[in-house]
């Protein structure tokens, strides 16, 4: 029987190629994306993504959007809560298995696989261990498009917010940067690439600062073009 699997959807690239993996692989059955979308500004927390665009990636990628809703800020116990609940929806449908898009983040593998334990749904982790940088650039030659919607300035220049995920990017990151941005340094939303039906039209929004960060606003232009 095939692997009834739910994605960990953030919104950005990792989310995205994660589908694109998964979806290459006979045993898996796709069937949701799952994100925690902040209750009061309808955004994705720290992607900062409008709902109505991972509205437009869900309908791109042809999965049902699962959204938990969380308050900010959210204590850790609320979280994991609302998750809980979520998990056990998605074990009430049928679901076996909870994909993520980790790529080496041990504290944070562990940390899923511990509140995934005795649940029913499996973790699985198609992207673990990756050599990031080759990553990158395999997203990138894959067709892949993603713009970064929050830099954290402590680490990465506030300049590097609204760039999109290119070639051009990579060249410029400083060398003590992730070129994936997978400690933090950056986080992105994916528009366009293989995983999609079609290409989402956006426009860049305004750049802010606010907690530390620095966030670039991106906004659905358009319904998604054919590709």
């Amino acid at each position: 029987m095939k692997k009834k699997t739910l994605v960990s959807w953030s919104s950005g690239k990792d989310s995205a190629w994660l589908v694109h993996v998964l979806r290459r692989d006979p045993d898996i059955e796709l069937a949701g994306v799952l994100t925690t979308v902040n209750e009061t500004h309808h955004r994705v927390a720290m992607h900062a993504v409008r709902e109505e665009l991972l509205e437009a990636q869900a309908d791109a990628l042809g999965l049902p959007l699962w959204t938990v809703p969380i308050p900010s800020p959210c204590p850790n116990e609320v979280y994991e809560r609302a998750m809980a609940a979520a998990v056990a929806r998605a074990v009430g449908d049928g679901f076996t298995h909870m994909a993520f898009g980790d790529l080496f983040l041990e504290d944070i593998r562990r940390y899923r696989e511990e509140k995934l334990a005795g649940t029913g749904l499996t973790p699985l982790f198609p992207l673990f261990g990756a050599d990031t940088a080759k990553l990158a650039r395999d997203m990138i030659a894959g067709g892949l498009k993603a713009r970064l919607t929050c830099v954290d300035p402590r680490v990465l220049d506030a300049k590097f917010a609204g760039r999109e995920f290119d070639g051009a990017l990579l060249a410029d990151l400083p060398h003590t940067v992730d070129r994936c941005g997978e400690r933090g340094e950056f986080h992105s939303f994916a528009y366009a690439g293989p995983m999609f039906s079609a290409s989402i039209a956006i426009e860049s929004g305004e750049i802010v600062e606010r907690d530390g960060f620095v966030f670039a606003d991106v906004l659905l232009l358009a319904a998604p073009a054919e590709r």
